[in-house]
């Protein structure tokens, strides 16, 4: 089965049953709009291949696994009124939970913003020693909009969550580990081999049973799941209406200090 998009690579380990997907958009593997309608896609063609049963996710080069959204498409974000920017985003991210195999994220370096959020959304994650992971939307005038307003509180709990979201902070691996943000840390460089080893083990086991541990678990524990999808991109449009959205997104395009409203 052919993978030939442009910004998502997939290699598949016939002798492993993984595939190694990788997001192509050097060298900080930004989530834009082309790579969000490309996600979905790939994934779904690798739901379709028999010869894949785990899938492992991870950016292109040591620099960053993804070090979020690109900003340059804000601004017709803020305008666009029929959300299609926010809501092919959601749908990319949406669908690493979606897919019916097991994804693992194997990171290295920046792990930011959208990046994080689409970490949040795989089942495992696998960070490199020296990488750093974190939501600095709120130095935009924004925040998590592609889901991990609601995932990083999951899965950290509510306090840690709030302090991540409320000051924009990155962590390192060794906090990300104690928070229960990432479920190993591994030398530099080393995060791709790590996560190709744990999805060759459980490529190994029943495949039918696996497939409904993952719905399993997401349904029972997200049973207003479906009621999300909506209120998350209407939250998100609205603050990206606000001025404080457009201040923050022109101060960083310009690589300046924003000035937010008082």
């Amino acid at each position: 089965m052919p993978y030939d998009d442009r910004l998502v690579k997939v290699k598949v380990l016939a002798d492993r049953k993984v595939a190694v997907m990788t997001l192509e958009n050097p060298p900080l593997n930004l989530l834009d709009r082309e790579m969000a309608l490309e996600i979905p896609r790939t994934l779904h063609a690798l739901d379709g291949d028999d010869a894949v049963r785990v899938i492992v996710l991870r950016g292109s080069g040591e620099k960053a696994f993804s070090a979020g959204a690109d900003v340059s498409e804000f601004p017709q974000a803020r305008e666009d009124a029929s959300h299609s920017l926010l809501i092919e985003a959601n749908k990319a991210v949406d669908a690493f939970e979606q897919v019916s195999k097991p994804v693992i994220a194997a990171m290295e370096g920046y792990v930011l913003g959208g990046g994080c959020e689409i970490a949040l959304a795989c089942d495992i994650r696998i960070l490199g020693k020296t990488g750093r992971i974190g939501c600095p939307e709120i130095n935009l005038g924004i925040f998590p909009i592609y889901g991990g307003l609601f995932r990083l509180a999951q899965c950290i709990g509510l306090s840690r969550a709030y302090e991540m979201l409320y000051t924009g902070d990155s962590i390192d691996a060794d906090t990300a580990l104690s928070y229960g943000l990432v479920s190993h840390v591994v030398p530099a460089g080393t995060a791709e081999d790590a996560a190709v080893q744990l999805a060759a083990r459980i490529a190994e086991k029943p495949v039918e049973a696996v497939k409904m541990i993952k719905r399993g678990v997401r349904e029972l524990l997200e049973t207003a799941s479906a009621s999300r999808f909506s209120k998350n991109v209407a939250y998100s449009h609205a603050v990206f209406s606000t001025q404080d959205c457009a201040e923050g997104v022109e101060a960083f395009l310009k690589k300046r200090k924003p000035s937010f409203q008082k």
